[in-house]
């Protein structure tokens, strides 16, 4: 099925005629739900089918389910998941408690996902929880050190890929030093270079081969003072697919985002030329998604074999017993 470079969200809990035209016409790789898509289980179902059938395959659907803060679907209908920080506790506690923890944790969210239709979780986080970085990560950090944040990170990905969903590893390479919220203005890290490779990019080297991951909207100064990640072919290069040795599908954090400088057409083309594969535009406005569909490139060459490869890994879910897995999590965490 020919594809645009983009992922793009919607407006609200139906597929609009607008939309659904838009989705025919632009063709965009895969789709990404927010809460103002989210009502009941069988609305969420309808709306991904009704999208896929406007786009006529079965695309990739996203969702943004860690637990804690950062989860779309909520109760009463989905559990209120922990944040990692619980899990990170746990670890360090007892290492294989708190390993077998997250991966329970990923693949009971894998079965709310996979009984949606949705396909994609932009889980784990590998930033490291620093105490000069904004509360934007916080608690949803498994850690601060790279060797405990990379095992769990791995762990919570193996739940993920059990249950049918593929893991999107973020915010590469490592958002954890960010002093505010790049949702709001471009975070600069000052931090040394030779620091952050031992620390921020060390956490995501041994995730190298999972994937999908999501760019980190941060300018790293003492590597490219000019430009964040998402549009710097330095920290692209350098970092993200030369020290980490990140080889899947890398698509930019959200073009929307307020540390992004420019208009929507001029953020897309800077997010490619720095070589991200997959551009993302979260907030489902259709003047917003027409200026990126129009800067997008039909999949083609390395990056089309990167969807291609990761969409590979895409596997029915194994056999479980959810009932003995939440049991043996609230006994892992104490409930």
């Amino acid at each position: 099925m020919t594809s645009r470079a983009f992922i793009t969200g919607l407006a609200g809990h139906t597929l609009l005629a607008e939309e659904r035209a838009f989705l025919k016409e632009a063709a965009p790789w895969g789709l990404i739900l927010f809460a103002r898509n989210v009502d009941t289980p069988d609305q969420v179902r309808a709306l991904v089918a009704d999208a896929r059938a406007a786009l006529g395959w079965n695309a990739p659907v996203l969702i943004d389910q860690e637990g804690g803060r950062v989860q779309r679907l909520r109760p009463p209908h989905w559990p209120d998941y922990p944040p990692a920080e619980a899990f990170g506790a746990l670890y360090a506690r007892d290492r294989a408690a708190g390993l077998d923890a997250v991966r329970l944790n990923s693949r009971l969210i894998a079965d709310d996902l996979s009984a949606l239709g949705i396909d994609v979780d932009c889980l784990p986080c590998a930033d490291l929880r620093l105490p000069e970085g904004h509360g934007i990560i916080g608690n949803r950090a498994y850690g601060d050190t790279p060797a405990q944040v990379a095992d769990l990170a791995r762990a919570a990905a193996e739940g993920l890929l059990a249950g049918g969903v593929l893991p999107v590893l973020k915010h590469i390479p490592g958002h954890g030093r960010a002093p505010v919220d790049s949702h709001e203005r471009l975070p600069e890290v000052t931090a040394p270079r030779a620091l952050l490779e031992e620390t921020d990019f060390a956490a995501f080297r041994p995730l190298a081969d999972l994937p999908l991951a999501m760019t980190a909207h941060v300018v790293y100064v003492d590597i490219d003072p000019h430009a964040p990640c998402t549009t710097s072919r330095i920290v692209m290069d350098e970092i993200v697919r030369g020290l980490i040795g990140f080889s899947g599908l890398v698509m930019s954090d959200d073009l929307s985002m307020g540390a992004l400088a420019g208009g929507l057409a001029e953020r897309a083309e800077g997010s490619l030329v720095a070589g991200c594969d997959m551009l993302l535009h979260c907030n489902g406005r259709m003047d917003e998604m027409r200026a990126v569909a129009a800067r997008a490139p039909i999949l083609s060459g390395i990056a089309e074999t990167r969807a291609a490869t990761a969409l590979s890994a895409r596997r029915p879910p194994a056999p479980f017993d959810r009932a003995d897995a939440e049991r043996t999590l609230a006994r892992h965490l104490g409930g």
